[in-house]
């Protein structure tokens, strides 16, 4: 059985927990808190395997609950259930050791499986949560260096990595050769690459052409 403790400061939403986790059949609630103070001793005197924890409580708010659980009690996993999906908010917690982060408007089915991932040590959060997280690490990435090239100048890097000559582009993209020309000075000035093996190389190594080419 998995020993979970309850911390919530609404006493429906710890009543409608109990009730899952009663049908659930492998789930056992050891006990319940509607603050952050008494949660701790709980933790210590409990020993729960599991701590499903809100965020937004008097007294003390959940992340300062978790912070606190590093210390005392830094083998319990512990899981986020909260109306904040704020990405910073998030981060937070996972920095903190939260095993998991579920919305309140999430499933019951989700519920059940993230308190068993995180007594496997596993990590399990809402879609709408990993999505929030995977946007953030999206956002932050620099950008690549082709984003810097316009459409036809990536085409034209394609076809001078693949072996074409200015004369043979020109007549494949129906383009003056002086046209292929600058669109390959261009891009060269913008890539700081001015030779031929330099941008073959960095062809195959933006995925532009397979290494085989």
């Amino acid at each position: 059985m998995i020993r979970l403790l309850l911390i919530d400061d609404h006493h429906l939403v710890r009543q409608g927990i109990r009730s899952l986790a009663e049908r659930a059949g492998d789930i056992d609630v050891v006990g319940e808190s509607e603050g952050g103070e008494k949660a701790i001793a709980l933790v210590e005197s409990l020993k729960p395997d599991v701590v499903l924890l809100d965020i937004s409580m008097p007294e003390m708010n959940g992340l300062d609950v978790l912070e606190r659980f590093v210390t005392t009690a830094p083998r319990v996993r512990v899981v986020i259930l909260s109306m904040h999906s704020d990405e910073a908010v998030v981060q937070r917690a996972l920095k903190l050791g939260a095993r998991g982060y579920l919305l309140k408007s999430a499933l019951s089915e989700e519920l059940l499986l993230a308190i068993r991932a995180a007594y496997r040590d596993e990590v399990y959060l809402s879609p709408s949560i990993s999505r929030t997280l995977l946007d953030g690490f999206v956002n932050s990435l620099p950008a690549s260096p082709v984003d810097l090239l316009t459409a036809r100048e990536r085409q034209v890097l394609q076809l001078i990595a693949e072996g074409n000559t200015n004369p043979q582009i020109a007549r494949m993209l129906s383009l003056s050769v002086k046209t292929v020309e600058k669109h390959r000075t261009s891009l060269m000035d913008k890539l700081n690459i001015h030779d031929l093996a330099g941008l073959v190389r960095f062809a195959v190594k933006q995925g532009i052409i397979p290494l085989d080419s």
